[in-house]
């Protein structure tokens, strides 16, 4: 992992030495850390077009659909011949999230879905696979004869994106596909609600045999929600299956808003904390919130001025780190929000993949401390079951980083870690 080992943490998780347990006593050791997660393997095709050309083929502005392959043909080879296409991308919230987790931490993971059987130089499949990193593990994915799954994505002049989606094969996955034992030894497992949209789809029943899985063996479930039409749609649904399953929510402020009804970010996160441990919701221009429990006896208190929204004082115990409600004698719901980083990027080329970096920097966070437990046991980092190696502050601050990244390229994957100059730019920003 690239923290706690071989980070700068002076400018990460600024601490004393005392009371402390130096990682060089156990230099040696190893562990064997990783996430998995079930996604639609979906290539991006990223258009630049106009409102005028989506009211044409009249999608709906901003949303998430299924078209027919055919549909996705005649798109595709208009935009082709228009120069409108911008790039073509490996995508899929869940195959993102794991290829920026693999960026940032150094660490295997596992991808699980369907792709094509036979895969020709430049075709979909290739580009997958030619443009994901190497330490995401494909061993896992089961075969079709049908190719891969198209998104188009549409991009307007104000920056609003629109999926049109072509299935291919993306919701083959069965749950006879499953692998077992890769569930069990995970730091985490990934899942989205896309993959929960049809019962009819083998994918539906696999997420839920993989979430049986993990919730028999105390693996967290991470479940990153659609598209707020898609969450209206389903929201009796998804709360359900998050308050049975999931350990960790990750959406936007409109999905939080379709799931829970309100439009405010901190109470929405404080309601979600109702049916699961953990809340991340990005707010776009205004950042990101996070909120989770701590136990009582564990809390710390920020020394950061005091800040009332519409709750007073929201941010007393942000330096706490993330528990479980069940791992907490007396659980307390602690909350931080964080502007973006350096005020945001001064040109965004598109905003698709920005939550998903964001929670590939939870992830990350959530797996370093399985991976410091395993070399470190005795620290007192884990006089408690905690569910992350940071407090939810810093979190905050990694994540907002991550994705500042995303947001000032044209492409929802990170394709090198983060400059060396990067810890040391702000060492304020680091520093609380």
């Amino acid at each position: 992992m690239k923290f706690p080992g071989r980070r700068h943490t002076k400018h990460y998780f600024p601490i004393t030495e005392k009371g402390r347990t130096s990682l060089n006593q156990a230099s040696e050791e190893k562990s064997n850390v990783y996430i998995a997660g079930i996604d639609q393997l979906l290539v991006d095709i990223e258009m630049i077009v106009s409102d005028e050309f989506l009211e044409k083929y009249k999608f709906d502005k901003g949303q998430s659909f299924i078209i027919e392959d055919e549909l996705c043909e005649k798109v595709y080879e208009e935009c082709k011949s228009g120069n409108l296409i911008q790039g073509e991308y490996p995508g899929g919230a869940v195959g993102n999230t794991l290829h920026n987790f693999a960026v940032l931490s150094e660490s295997p993971c596992y991808a699980l879905g369907s792709i094509k059987k036979e895969i020709q130089v430049g075709d979909y499949a290739f580009k997958y696979l030619s443009k994901t990193s190497g330490l995401v593990d494909m061993s896992y994915l089961q075969p079709s004869q049908n190719p891969m799954g198209r998104a188009l994505c549409f991009i307007t002049p104000d920056l609003e994106r629109t999926f049109a989606i072509s299935k291919g094969c993306m919701n083959h996955f069965s749950p006879d596909f499953v692998p077992e034992d890769v569930v069990k030894g995970a730091s985490a497992l990934l899942v989205s609600a896309y993959t929960l949209r049809s019962e009819d789809e083998p994918i539906y029943h696999a997420t839920i045999r993989a979430c049986e899985i993990a919730k028999e063996n105390n693996v967290p479930v991470v479940m990153s929600l659609g598209t707020s039409f898609l969450v209206k749609e389903k929201s009796e649904f998804l709360r359900e299956f998050a308050k049975k399953y999931v350990t960790a929510l990750a959406m936007n402020q409109d999905e939080a808003e379709a799931l829970v009804g309100t439009d405010d970010a901190l109470r929405a996160g404080e309601e979600i904390l109702e049916f699961v441990d953990l809340a991340l919701i990005t707010v776009g221009k205004k950042g990101l919130y996070l909120a989770a429990y701590t136990d009582e006896v564990e809390k710390r208190e920020s020394k950061e001025p005091m800040v009332t929204k519409s709750i007073v004082n929201y941010n007393e115990f942000e330096y706490s780190r993330g528990m479980r409600r069940s791992d907490c004698q007396n659980p307390i719901k602690i909350y931080t929000h964080i502007n973006p980083y350096n005020g945001g990027p001064m040109s965004i080329k598109n905003t698709n993949g920005a939550g998903d970096a964001a929670l590939s920097a939870l992830l990350h966070d959530i797996s370093a401390n399985d991976h410091h437990r395993a070399i470190v046991p005795k620290s007192p980092k884990h006089t408690s079951v905690f569910l992350t190696y940071s407090s939810i502050s810093q979190i905050s601050k990694y994540a907002n980083r991550i994705s500042f990244e995303v947001l000032s390229q044209n492409s929802p994957r990170l394709y090198k870690a983060l400059p060396e100059s990067a810890d040391s730019l702000d060492n304020s920003y680091w520093s609380k």
